[in-house]
């Protein structure tokens, strides 16, 4: 009896246990679902704020946009002269500073002028001793001339005198050769620069015997202003360089090689008479006048020629521009703060600016950054950007 008593009762404790049990787990379970659903609430929310891309636009405008062709060139001095001898002898002196501009005709060096002067002395001299016999001669033959009516000089007298007369004449006419040459050799002495223009580093040092046969030089001279620049560019650029040429002077732009600097505004001169056919290209030269001496021989630079100007292009900012697996594209913003990926066709690009052939009309906004967080269809913050 005190068995089942004690069994009943463990039973009906177990059976309210149990019960309060499962009142617990539904109230967790509940606590559970109402506190999950608050999270998940307050995550698609935060979510939601976070699909919102910030972005800067810029309307499409329209602009008259120069088109330009650019090639890698090198400047090369106007003209380039080699200074050397035309005379043996000592070299005196040198009359130039290594780097100083000269003028055309300025003395730049002098040879020992001793020999060529003693040379033009005796040829002076020996033109006035055949002049003495000259005049003797025509002395001569005026007494036979008189003397040859009376028959006291004989016909082949007079003739002979007449003779000596012509000689003497040639023979004066090769004294007078012979002291031009003498003359020109002792002004070699005197070296002097043939073009206005900047003296390089000097390669002979006076006291040392220079000759006419020598090729080193004592100084290089090269003329930098003006100044030229020889670049090239593909051959399907002739017709378009021909037609501009046509049309009157083509600017060009010399520019450093980073692009950031502009050294000289210039004109095209000419194009080369022929394409190179191992590189498909033709050579350019261009003209400038260099005045700051921004421009050296031997330096590289990027030429830019502006072949003619497109009147009222639509215009974009390049940072709008995007490449994809179907072309070039770009973020359109629309009016429910959303974009749309439009395909477009550019015509060319200028410096920050791309021409837009077709897919966007003036006054539609494009999207300048944050491309890379975008889809077709993606809510966005838009601000005004800043146009190149």
């Amino acid at each position: 009896m005190s068995e089942r008593r004690w069994f009943g009762m463990s039973m009906t404790r177990l059976v309210m246990l149990g019960a309060g049990v499962l009142v617990l787990a539904l109230l967790a379970w509940r606590w559970s679902s109402e506190s999950h659903g608050a999270t998940t609430a307050g995550a698609n929310d935060a979510k939601g704020a976070s699909q919102i891309i910030p972005v800067e636009v810029v309307s499409a405008t329209r602009a008259d946009v120069p088109v330009y062709l650019e090639g890698l060139g090198t400047v090369q001095a106007f003209y380039t002269v080699t200074i050397t001898p035309r005379v043996d002898g000592t070299l005196q002196k040198v009359d130039f500073v290594e780097g100083q501009t000269v003028q055309q005709g300025a003395l730049l060096a002098q040879i020992d002028p001793r020999p060529y002067q003693a040379a033009l002395d005796q040829a002076t001299a020996t033109k006035l001793k055949d002049a003495a016999q000259r005049v003797s001669a025509q002395h001569d033959l005026e007494r036979f001339l008189e003397l040859a009516p009376n028959d006291l000089a004989s016909k082949q007298t007079v003739d002979d005198q007449r003779a000596l007369v012509a000689q003497l004449d040639a023979q004066l006419k090769a004294d007078q050769a012979a002291i031009d040459n003498a003359r020109t050799q002792l002004e070699y002495t005197n070296i002097t620069s043939p073009i206005e223009g900047r003296t390089g580093i000097r390669l002979i040092d006076p006291g040392n015997n220079v000759h006419a046969s020598d090729t080193a030089g004592i100084v290089v001279v090269t003329q930098v202003q003006p100044i030229a620049v020889i670049f090239t560019l593909p051959e399907e650029s002739l017709p378009e360089m021909s037609a501009a040429l046509a049309a009157g002077p083509v600017t060009v732009e010399a520019r450093s090689r980073d692009e950031k600097t502009l050294l000289d505004h210039g004109t095209v001169s000419l194009l080369d008479n022929q394409i190179d056919q191992s590189t498909g290209t033709i050579r350019v030269k261009a003209t400038f006048a260099n005045a700051s001496n921004t421009l050296w021989p031997g330096e590289f630079v990027n030429a830019k020629v502006l072949t003619r100007t497109e009147k009222n292009a639509l215009t974009i900012p390049s940072s709008a521009v995007q490449r994809g697996a179907g072309g070039m594209f770009t973020y359109v913003l629309k009016p429910d703060s959303t974009v749309e990926a439009r395909p477009l066709k550019i015509a060319g690009e200028e410096g920050q600016r791309s021409v837009v052939a077709s897919g966007l009309q003036p006054g539609e906004r494009v999207v300048i950054n944050n491309q890379y967080r975008l889809q077709a269809g993606a809510r966005v913050q838009a601000t005004p950007g800043r146009a190149s």
